[in-house]
């Protein structure tokens, strides 16, 4: 049994998803596990991970849109606001997105869906500097 761990690091440019498949892809290859699991894990409560659509991106626009209306920015609704009115909807977006995924991995690759990506969903209008920890188990 071989495990592995470490952490990558993405730039965001603000709100929205950023498909992160590729590096953790990339990562896995290097690793040299054939059959296992692989776990990742947001270390931030304002960003989440999630698996969705890679091909349109209709459907990453329309995810975005929906977060906003179900956790709007509207300073009257939230009694935390140390970082400003898009930090309690932050909070709230990733409390229902989740920091954590994970994914079967045959053959030496991640078994996602033909139309799955992963992706690091930042919740905060400025850009960030966020932190994936990887950790994968298998042989």
């Amino acid at each position: 049994m071989r495990q592995a761990a470490d952490i990558l690091r993405f730039q965001t440019n603000g709100r929205g998803l950023l498909e992160i498949t590729s590096e953790v892809a990339d990562w896995l290859s290097r690793q040299r596990v054939s059959t296992g699991l692989l776990t990742l894990f947001c270390r931030h409560t304002s960003a989440s991970l999630v698996i969705q659509e890679n091909a349109a991106s209709a459907v990453r626009t329309d995810l975005e849109n929906f977060f906003a209306e179900i956790a709007p920015e509207d300073p009257t609704r939230y009694v935390h606001n140390d970082e400003g009115p898009d930090d309690m909807p932050a909070h709230l977006r990733t409390a229902l997105t989740g920091v954590s995924v994970a994914v079967p991995i045959n053959g030496g690759e991640l078994l996602l869906g033909t139309w799955q990506g992963i992706y690091l969903f930042e919740h905060r209008r400025r850009p960030h500097r966020r932190e994936v920890a990887l950790h994968v188990i298998g042989e």
